[in-house]
């Protein structure tokens, strides 16, 4: 008999925020695999569990999967945990899952909190239809590639955005999809729980505000507008609404958005006419 492979959802922030069925799993299994074996043990102290833990990371994933692997063949149980959330969400436990589900070892989700749905669904943005592309490209071009490739998708996307990185992040933004609605969600379940919601300059605007931005970022942008089949110049479009009394520069933005070009773009193009 093989053991089973336990996917383990832990709090993001507030300790409280764990399952019955976690605490109980996570003090039956044999071993516990985690990122940081620091990070998971004050957990496992404030809910009296003494099982052994072992370090899972992207460092040592290959060696480690191994290892976890023979013990599970061999009948042992074993949870794998994130430092906080649902593993494998945008954290290391691919290999693993993978791995054990082709050598027919069970593997059980034990559900629980994951940034992306709590950010989302405390957001105000719409839910029915949602992409989740972990975190972007820290290097620019990389970074706006990405997003023109989820540009005509009706649908919200979600990113996770580093601290130190969200100001460049929502200028690209800005300047890839348009002003749509942007929902910057920070500290999620823990003291300092903040929503910020706006246009992407809006946003940066607020931001610029903090003396000293931390705390992991849940970032949501609302869907864009089904674009026009328009294929009038584009002087054109903008003319006609300027006529019917838009002023200037909100007509430009405004046939932007529907066609779904960025600001750069338009103003190139009504250059041009």
């Amino acid at each position: 008999m093989t053991g089973t492979l336990y996917i383990v959802a832990t709090p993001i922030g507030n300790l409280e925020d764990i399952t019955f069925r976690a605490v109980r799993v996570l003090g039956e299994v044999d071993r516990i695999a985690c990122e940081d074996t620091r990070q998971t043990r004050k957990l496992l102290e404030r809910y009296g569990i003494a099982t052994p833990l072992v370090s899972y990371h992207e460092h040592n994933e290959r060696s480690r999967a191994e290892e976890l692997l023979r013990e599970l063949l061999a009948g042992k149980n074993v949870a794998l945990v994130a430092d906080a959330g649902t593993p494998l969400i945008s954290d290391p436990g691919y290999r693993l899952v993978k791995s054990a589900r082709e050598q027919g070892i069970a593997v059980s989700p034990i559900p629980g909190p994951a940034a992306v749905v709590a950010g989302l669904s405390a957001s105000g943005l719409p839910t029915d239809a949602f992409v989740f592309l972990g975190f972007l490209p820290p290097k620019k071009g990389q970074r706006r590639k990405m997003l023109e490739a989820w540009k005509g998708i009706e649908a919200t996307l979600v990113f996770y955005e580093a601290p130190h990185r969200i100001a460049e992040t929502l200028q690209d933004i800005e300047e890839t999809l348009g002003p749509r609605p942007v929902v910057l969600a920070r500290e999620l379940t823990k003291i300092h729980e903040e929503f910020l919601r706006g246009t992407p300059a809006e946003i940066r605007e607020a931001l610029a505000k903090h003396a000293a931005l931390k705390g992991e970022i849940t970032l949501m942008v609302g869907k864009g507008e089904t674009l026009e089949a328009d294929d009038r110049p584009l002087c054109d479009a903008v003319s006609e609404l300027v006529e019917a009394g838009v002023p200037r520069m909100d007509a430009l933005k405004t046939v932007a958005r529907r066609r779904g070009l960025s600001k750069r773009e338009a103003y190139k193009q009504l250059n041009e006419c």
